[in-house]
């Protein structure tokens, strides 16, 4: 069918091909079917999108992947591509095999499959899940599509935490520590998936996160470290697509958590890395069972890499840090860094912890707790933050949090016999955490404190009084910090 093309804008990266009623019709093209477009010689692939008012009878539309477009085209039906095949092989409890993924990954990063398609192959995985044998495969096809990082340095320190505690933002410490030993350490990390604020998130509220491949190279060599967006310099960036499809189902099954991380690493250039796999009721992973066996797999997969990779398996039962959400979490960073002695106790011994795990790691003789009572690691930061276009001077008490806020208080008197990081997660995300950066928690009470009647739980900040009152709505259905008596608490502990 000959056709006028003529380029639209309506928000999506996806490559779709408007088509008027009329013209699908007589092309017999349904929702969600493939065209294929020959234009200048060339051929391109699109998906069909029906409208009876976009675009008018004899012209098709395209979007932006597609723009390049214009003027006359020949349009013709196109088939379904493979990787929707092994995406149904996925959905009925196959296993793939490694050129099936390899395809699979293939057409996401091209746009070949459509959201829907997208969203079937998480859905598969979540439900049927993936052998070791296919994530090694599908972490392997994952870095090597889009760009890659090398380094001169023969040890490149990395860390990734696997998620789902409350306030755990230990990379910026860890990088600061790290980065003043000598070691090279440059951590591209991503943004919120199923958390109120990913690494990137919090590194945002104080400097710049997206960089080319050569400005990150330029800041590494400058300061030992960098914090950036991975998404920014396309590396990996199936993973992008995947995380995409994940978000609005909140899932991160693990064979498919594994490749998203491992595929990062090994695109970064990452020789040596520590993942943090926290465990415990309301965390990612409930069971130290299961923490040993996912810690065994990310071990075997980066061998098969020829990635030196060690587990910390920590407990995940209680918030880390006060503060939920970008800004909050930032200013509980620099409260650390700045030797601020109301600074969270539990992040400062966690990063101390993890920090001294990766050193010694990566052979190097040095003490965090050392570099982080001198005053290196907070220096080391502040050329970090500077390099990345952000302000050195910046200080905790810089960072202000939403202005609307209430606090939620003890209705009863005992012990806070359990914190559940899954929905003091949900609270700040419902008060605008990540998109609203000064919106969160601020955790008053932690696990076995005694509490009194009215004293304060935690506190909701939001930047509007609407997303402040959806959180307060959320907060009376639930109970992230529950109060019991001494006695019950002391059961429900066991």
């Amino acid at each position: 069918m000959e056709l006028e093309a003529t380029a639209i804008d309506i928000g999506t990266s996806r490559p779709l091909v408007l088509l008027n009623t009329t013209d699908a019709d007589e092309l017999g093209a349904h929702p969600l079917d493939r065209v294929r477009i020959r234009w200048n010689g060339e051929t391109v692939t699109g998906i069909v999108k029906r409208t009876d008012e976009l675009v008018e009878p004899g012209t098709v539309g395209v979007t932006e992947p597609l723009h390049a477009v214009h003027g006359a085209v020949d349009v013709k039906l196109a088939g379904t591509p493979r990787s929707v095949r092994y995406v149904r092989k996925k959905l009925d409890d196959v296993e793939l095999e490694p050129h099936e993924l390899g395809r699979i990954v293939q057409d996401i990063h091209e746009h070949r499959l459509s959201d829907v398609e997208l969203g079937a192959y998480v859905s598969g995985i979540y439900a049927n899940g993936l052998s070791l044998e296919e994530t090694k495969h599908l972490t392997e096809a994952m870095s090597a599509v889009g760009q890659q990082l090398s380094w001169d340095a023969p040890v490149v320190a990395d860390k990734h935490s696997i998620g789902g505690i409350a306030g755990n933002c230990v990379t910026p410490i860890m990088v600061a520590i790290v980065a003043a030993a000598g070691l090279t350490m440059p951590k591209t990390s991503s943004r919120a998936v199923t958390s109120p604020a990913g690494t990137a998130d919090v590194m945002e509220v104080l400097c710049d996160v997206e960089f080319s491949l050569a400005e990150i190279e330029e800041i590494v060599t400058e300061t030992n470290g960098c914090l950036v967006w991975g998404g920014g310099v396309d590396l990996s960036p199936v993973d992008d697509e995947i995380i995409r499809a994940e978000n609005p189902l909140s899932i991160d099954p693990p064979g498919q958590l594994m490749a998203s991380v491992l595929s990062k690493k090994r695109s970064a250039g990452s020789t040596h890395v520590v993942i943090d796999v926290p465990y415990g009721e309301g965390a990612k992973v409930e069971s130290l069972v299961a923490a040993r066996e996912l810690a065994d797999d990310f071990k075997r997969v980066g061998d098969h890499l020829e990635m030196d990779v060690c587990c910390a398996i920590t407990h995940g039962t209680d918030p880390i840090g006060r503060g939920v959400g970008p800004a909050l979490e930032a200013r509980d960073v620099l409260a650390v860094l700045e030797g601020d002695e109301d600074a969270p106790e539990s992040l400062r011994l966690k990063s101390l912890r993890l920090s001294e795990l990766l050193l010694e790691h990566c052979g190097v003789d040095a003490s965090a707790a050392e570099i982080l009572e001198s005053g290196k690691a907070l220096e080391r930061f502040r050329d970090i933050v500077a390099a990345q276009g952000g302000d050195p001077g910046v200080c905790a008490d810089d960072l202000e949090p939403g202005a609307h806020s209430t606090t939620i208080r003890a209705d009863r008197t005992g012990l806070a016999s359990r914190v559940d990081n899954r929905q003091l997660c949900d609270l700040a995300r419902r008060a605008g955490a990540p998109l609203d950066s000064r919106a969160g928690l601020v955790i008053h009470q932690t696990a076995t404190n005694a509490v009194e009647v009215g004293d304060p739980l935690y506190t909701i900040h939001a930047e509007t009084q609407s997303k402040l009152e959806e959180a307060e709505a959320l907060a009376d259905r639930l109970e992230p910090i529950r109060v019991r008596s001494k006695a019950d608490a002391l059961v429900e502990r066991r």
